[in-house]
């Protein structure tokens, strides 16, 4: 039992993490030492993450495009993340009314927060549908690929993919053939990568607890819980319903496979790291690799529930802090901006700076952001683990729907 412990790397990556959450708190500042071994694990992460999204879209669209279960997976994959995107922000809103996380917060704990956070000034955006829509076409594919748009790449190895899928058969199966070879070399480097995850992981939050500390959680300690429990009715009860009632994927196969992707979603809070984890999770359940790796790519990038529950949070968190009533047309402002928001961003741990337009549209106070960026991290973590959990779900629900 020890042995087969020992060499797991998801214990590892836990007890790197709980190592790096010591070290931060008793080093401090002097924690920062630590930043580069994180660093250097996300870039490596973020080195193969591009080819690898846009190999896995292009040979599942080419594969995809040749069957008659090509619809049922686009459609049905696609119409989940939508509906489950909406019940999170649903949840959210209820759970913010009832739970009021901003009313109490005395202004001298948001300026003592402000204090210790980053004064980087974050731009307002103006987020409209259209430009949303428009940002999601490529002007040139090669400049796509060169800034890392995952979304622009999606949209053009989908069309890539389905052009694959319209030439001849002999044809189609030589470049079908040669871009899963080339898929079998990427996910074999990002195991490679992930053998290092234990040292990225103690980094990264050997930095997060050294530089803002225990004392900075507890100033907004309402808005953590409250998003906790939002983040478990739709990661512990909404998501398994969907499982236990719309696939074939027994539940208790599903979260045992999804404990070790959960660990490292939490640790490294990038749903692209997890990327690889995730789709051999989805291999165990049973579910076929033509529709997880057309799926669990697509969810990684537009399956965002744990941001639209976090954008929702946060403009309610504000709303009542600042004494702002919101009536129905603020809240459909935030149901529609955070959908959109939380759609369009990347799945990469980092500054959450989409939330503003999710204020913006609603008009609330945008002055205490700095708050946003010191416990980003924290959050970070916890909504990467439900979009990573979703992403799951909508393969298994997408591969019982594409097999009828």
């Amino acid at each position: 039992m020890m042995k087969r412990l020992l060499k797991n790397l998801g214990f590892w990556i836990l007890v790197a993490m709980v190592a790096g959450v010591v070290v931060g708190a008793v080093m401090g500042e002097e924690a920062k030492v630590f930043a580069p071994l994180g660093a250097l694990f996300i870039q490596l992460i973020k080195m193969l993450v591009v080819p690898l999204v846009a190999v896995s879209i292009i040979s599942g669209a080419a594969s995809l495009g040749s069957s008659r279960s090509a619809g049922k997976i686009g459609v049905t994959s696609i119409l989940y993340i939508l509906l489950t995107t909406v019940v999170s922000i649903i949840i959210a809103i209820v759970a913010g009314a009832i739970f009021k996380p901003g009313a109490g917060l005395s202004a001298e704990g948001i300026a003592s927060i402000m204090a210790h956070a980053s004064t980087e000034q974050a731009a307002t955006t103006d987020l409209s549908f259209w430009d949303t829509v428009i940002g999601m076409i490529p002007a040139n594919p090669i400049r796509a690929f060169a800034e890392g748009n995952i979304l622009q790449i999606i949209v053009f190895g989908l069309f890539l993919g389905f052009g694959i899928a319209a030439i001849k058969e002999d044809k189609r199966t030589k470049v079908i053939n040669g871009l899963n070879y080339l898929l079998e070399a990427l996910i074999w480097c990002i195991g490679k990568v992930m053998l290092v995850a234990p040292l990225g992981v103690f980094g990264l939050m050997a930095e997060a607890m050294g530089t803002f500390g225990f004392d900075i959680l507890v100033k907004v300690v309402n808005l953590l819980w409250v998003d906790l429990l939002a983040v478990a009715v739709m990661g512990l009860l909404i998501y398994p319903l969907t499982v236990i009632f719309l696939s074939k994927v027994g539940i208790k196969t599903f979260f045992r496979e999804m404990m070790r992707p959960q660990i490292v979603a939490f640790s490294t809070a990038s749903s692209m790291a997890t990327l690889p984890v995730t789709m051999g999770a989805c291999d165990k359940m049973g579910i076929s690799k033509q529709v997880s790796g057309f799926v669990v790519p697509l969810g990684a990038t537009i399956n965002m529930t744990g941001n639209a529950i976090y954008y929702t949070l946060v403009a309610m968190f504000f709303a009542q802090f600042y004494g702002i009533e919101l009536g129905m047309a603020q809240y459909v402002a935030i149901t529609v901006t955070a959908s959109l928001g939380s759609i369009g961003q990347a799945g990469v741990p980092g500054p959450t700076l989409m939330v503003v337009a999710v204020l913006a549209a609603a008009g609330i106070p945008i002055e205490g952001l700095p708050l946003l960026y010191a416990l980003d991290r924290i959050f970070d973590m916890i909504r990467t683990v439900l979009n990573i959990t979703g992403d799951a779900a909508c393969t298994a629900v997408t591969d019982r729907f594409a097999k009828n």
